[in-house]
C-alpha cells in the first residue's frame, strides 16, 4: 500500500455516513470473522445487513476545501508542531503537510518530540518555532492546558495559531484540524460490543490523559459502553504513553488480573501495537477481542489475518495537508470554521481493501 492521499475523502465519507446510525442497531450481531463468544444473528439476512453497515460506518469530513493558491501566504513559512514523529502516523501527517506546501508554494517546517511524553521537549520547540517568528504556527498538543502562555506569546505576535489532531484547552487557535475523536471511540464500543456478545469485561489502553485525543477517545468509548451496553464491564483505562512496549506490559498485567477478559481496545498506534504483542506473547491471539486505532503495517497485517477485528482509521495525509490549508487562509485573513473535521472510517478484514480505506492507510 502506497501513502496516498484521499482525494475523495469528503465524497465517500458522506456516503459512510449515511449508514453510521445503523451501526448502533448491529450490536446483537456479530461482524465477520467474531469469536465463538459473539452473539448469534437473529437470521441470515439481518447478519448480512448489520455486518454491511457496521464496516462502513465512518464520519464524514467537513466541507472545508482549503486555498486553491498561497497567495500573501507564498514563500512565508509555517512551523508544525506535531506530538512526535515516532509512530507511523505521524509520518503520514507530515508528509500530507510538507507535499501541501510544497505544491501551493509555502515553506513548512515539521518537528516533534521523540516520544509523546516528551511535553517540556515539545513547548520547548513551540517555543523556538515562535522566536523565529513564523507566519503561522500548527500545533498539535500534548497537554492541552500546558502551552497556554507561548500560545498568548504567538497571539500578541499577531501568529495565528492552528490546532491539530489534539486541540487545546484555549480560544486562541483560529481554527482546530481534527477527527472527531469522540464519534470514532463510540463507534469502536459498537463493534466491541457486538463482538462479544454485548456481555463480558474489556480493557482500555490510551495513550495519555492530558492530550485532547487522549481524553475524548478514551471518553467517547467509556460514555458509549455505558449508554447502550450495562453488560459490559469496562476496566478503568490505563495509560502507555503510546509506547508499545509498555502498552504492552499493561496490557499483560491486566490480562493476569482479569482472567475472565474478552477484550481490548487501544486507543492509538502505540496502545493497540502493545496489546497485539501481549496477546501475542501470552497466547491470547484470537481469544481475546482486540480493535485498535489508526492503521501502520502490524495493524494491517493483524487485521488482515483475523488476529485484530478491526480499527478505527483517520485520515492522517489529509489532517497534514488541511493544517497547511487553514494557515494559509489564516494567513491571507479569512474567516475558518471553528473546527476542519477530516473524518473517519471503521475497517476490518471484510473492507480493507476497499479503494476508500486503502486511501486513508499507512505503513
Amino acid at each position: 500500500m502506497k501513502l496516498t492521499r484521499l482525494t475523495s475523502l469528503a465524497a465517500g465519507s458522506m456516503a459512510l455516513a449515511l449508514v453510521a446510525s445503523a451501526c448502533s442497531s448491529s450490536a446483537t450481531t456479530a461482524p465477520a470473522g467474531a469469536p465463538a463468544s459473539a452473539a448469534a444473528p437473529a437470521s441470515a439476512a439481518a447478519s448480512a445487513a448489520a455486518s454491511a453497515a457496521a464496516s462502513a460506518a465512518g464520519g464524514a469530513a467537513s466541507a472545508y476545501t482549503g486555498p486553491t493558491d498561497a497567495g500573501t501566504a507564498k514563500g512565508k513559512t509555517i512551523a508544525i508542531i506535531s506530538k512526535g514523529e515516532q509512530h507511523q502516523f505521524w509520518q503520514a501527517v507530515k508528509k500530507g503537510a510538507l507535499d501541501e506546501a510544497a505544491k501551493l508554494g509555502v515553506t513548512a517546517t515539521y518537528q516533534g518530540p521523540a516520544t509523546e511524553s516528551e511535553i517540556d521537549k515539545q513547548l520547548t520547540m513551540l517555543q523556538t518555532a515562535l522566536s523565529n517568528n513564523p507566519a503561522a504556527v500548527c500545533f498539535a498538543a500534548l497537554d492541552s492546558k500546558a502551552a497556554g502562555a507561548l500560545l498568548q506569546q504567538a497571539k500578541d505576535a499577531n501568529i495565528p495559531v492552528i490546532g491539530f489532531d489534539s486541540g487545546v484547552d484555549s480560544t486562541i487557535p483560529v481554527t482546530t484540524v481534527a477527527t472527531d475523536n469522540t464519534a470514532a471511540a463510540a463507534v469502536a464500543a459498537d463493534h466491541m460490543a457486538s463482538l462479544i456478545g454485548n456481555a463480558g469485561t474489556v480493557g482500555v489502553v490510551v495513550h495519555d490523559q492530558t492530550s485532547q485525543t487522549g481524553i475524548t477517545r478514551r471518553d467517547g468509548f467509556l460514555a458509549q459502553m455505558a449508554a447502550k451496553y450495562p453488560n459490559i464491564k469496562v476496566l478503568p483505562p490505563q495509560y502507555g504513553a503510546g509506547d508499545a512496549v509498555k502498552s504492552a506490559d499493561i496490557a499483560k498485567a491486566m490480562m493476569t488480573a482479569n482472567p475472565d477478559l474478552k477484550g481490548f481496545f487501544g486507543a492509538n498506534e502505540g496502545s493497540i501495537k502493545g496489546v497485539l504483542n501481549a496477546l501475542k506473547e501470552t497466547g491470547n491471539e484470537g481469544k481475546i477481542v482486540a480493535i485498535g486505532y489508526d492503521s501502520g503495517q502490524q495493524q494491517i497485517d493483524a487485521i488482515t489475518s483475523g488476529v485484530e477485528a478491526g480499527a478505527i482509521t483517520q485520515n492522517p495525509i489529509g489532517i497534514g495537508a488541511k493544517c497547511v490549508d487553514a494557515a494559509i487562509d489564516a494567513i491571507n485573513g479569512k474567516t475558518l470554521p471553528k473546527t476542519i473535521d477530516t473524518g473517519f472510517s471503521w475497517f476490518d478484514k471484510t473492507n480493507i481493501n476497499n479503494p476508500e480505506i486503502q486511501a486513508v492507510l499507512y505503513k
